[in-house]
């Protein structure tokens, strides 16, 4: 756990998201902002125990977003402390089963994009739990001192929380604190303010505003949904450049047009563009089970000396499959390159 300010505390889940205890001003009281992966909820409650004191429980649990690394524990927790899920009314369709989040584009590059493919898109069913809280009061529900602040581009509903008295910034998704784009970067927890969740962020116009919103409240302490605290002059002048210089990839699905959602859910998608992975996978698996077939069809279970008919199939195999060397295309350069 990292002490982010006064009454503010980081824990990292699996080395790659956070959530954060923050205390309300009251003695005892705190709430919980996000709830970590699907299975967090022994670390989390081991950590309020040893914050507070055993059988410590939060007055609310609020989320940033809806998206599966922070609210995967939220259902568990919120039963297990019989108190509420608190969410941004444009987050409701999404954490009530209604509608999914725009899908996520992997063909924006990097090794979290390609690791995005294999993620999960249904999310937990909220319905009983969650309240929306009030979208125009700034204010944020048992923590006066702080104010909400919506940032959407990575989620419709997403949530920043500023404490103007010391400027601390809880900058949720809206950016990060170390290379979000590469998955061994966030697990190394290298410090970076950079732009977060390429493949999730469905509205690149929308994303760069959020940044440069945040940017303008001169945070003098940062902590993000990934990576490490950020505290001093470099917690500002990191944001600057971020917001000054801030990088929309050069293809993808919603680089020239975003998706749009409204309070029911997603109303419109831009169409997605050819995704080469599953078509490269899906050559290099027949071509290689071609020339299996080839092996045992021409004696290949006959040590030593290999069939003309099994080379030329082989070598048919390795020409289809766009073959250069012993190490397939799909790889080459490296994973987060």
């Amino acid at each position: 756990m990292d002490t982010l300010a006064a009454g503010v505390t980081q824990l990292r889940i699996q080395r790659f998201v956070n959530v954060y205890f923050v205390e309300t001003g009251t003695p005892g009281e705190w709430v919980l902002i996000d709830a970590g992966l699907p299975g967090s909820k022994k670390s989390i409650l081991a950590a309020a125990d040893k914050l507070f004191y055993p059988g410590s429980h939060p007055e609310a649990i609020i989320l940033t977003h809806g998206h599966l690394d922070h609210l995967g524990s939220a259902r568990e927790l919120a039963d297990h402390w019989n108190v509420p899920i608190i969410a941004h009314p444009l987050e409701m369709p999404y954490l009530t089963g209604q509608a999914l989040y725009p899908p996520r584009d992997p063909t924006v590059g990097g090794s979290l994009a390609f690791m995005s493919r294999f993620f999960p898109t249904q999310l937990p069913n909220l319905a009983d739990r969650v309240q929306a809280l009030d979208a125009d009061d700034p204010s944020t529900p048992y923590l006066m001192s702080w104010r909400w602040l919506h940032v959407p581009g990575h989620a419709p509903g997403q949530l920043a929380f500023f404490r103007e008295a010391d400027r601390v910034l809880i900058g949720a998704d809206a950016f990060a604190t170390t290379h979000h784009d590469s998955v061994p970067a966030v697990l190394l927890g290298r410090p970076k303010i950079s732009r977060a969740g390429t493949p999730f962020n469905y509205d690149w116009e929308a994303a760069r505003a959020s940044v440069q919103l945040l940017a303008a409240l001169e945070p003098k302490a940062i902590g993000c949904g990934h990576g490490p605290v950020i505290i001093g002059p470099e917690a500002a002048a990191g944001l600057h450049a971020l917001a000054d210089n801030y990088p929309v990839p050069a293809h993808g699905r919603y680089v020239h047009e975003a998706a749009r959602t409204d309070a029911s859910g997603v109303e419109h998608l831009p169409p997605a563009p050819k995704d080469k992975l599953p078509m490269q996978a899906a050559i290099i698996g027949g071509s290689l089970l071609a020339a299996g077939a080839a092996w045992l069809l021409t004696g290949g279970r006959r040590k030593g000396k290999k069939s003309k008919a099994h080379k030329k199939a082989y070598k048919a195999a390795k020409k289809s499959a766009g073959y250069q060397s012993p190490t397939p295309p799909l790889y080459r350069g490296g994973v987060g390159s």
